[in-house]
């Protein structure tokens, strides 16, 4: 299996670094362009809602990602898992599209729950 991560916070790194089995492919980057370029062969990628902002707490910089997701040839067809922000973290909205997120997971995220989220597949 290959596993790709979108996040720039290091505790979501870690958990996924021990999470997934020794035998899974998995890669992590910061920049959204290069973590579509890396689904490639990805069963899942890991999405960290916060990675995507451009600005705090202001939800266009998620749109444009998705937008960008959906419409790139490599990553279009990779389902996403959604990391949601914080609980008491606020947006100034959430948008959604049909079929778009393959499931949703709530912070904090632990090694247990990327082993998990690797069995969906």
């Amino acid at each position: 299996m290959k596993f790709v991560l979108l996040t720039d916070d290091s505790d979501l790194v870690a958990a996924a670094s021990a999470g997934f089995h020794p035998s899974d492919s998995f890669e992590t980057h910061a920049d959204a362009g290069a973590a579509l370029e890396a689904c490639a062969g990805a069963d899942l990628l890991f999405v960290d809602l916060l990675a995507t902002l451009d600005e705090p707490h202001k939800i266009a910089g998620y749109e444009r990602f998705a937008e960008q997701k959906m419409g790139h040839e490599v990553a279009k067809d990779v389902p996403v898992v959604l990391i949601a922000p914080p609980d008491d973290y606020e947006l100034d909205f959430m948008a959604g599209w049909p079929d778009f997120v393959f499931a949703h997971i709530r912070r904090p995220v632990t090694e247990k729950i990327f082993r998990r989220a690797s069995t969906w597949v």
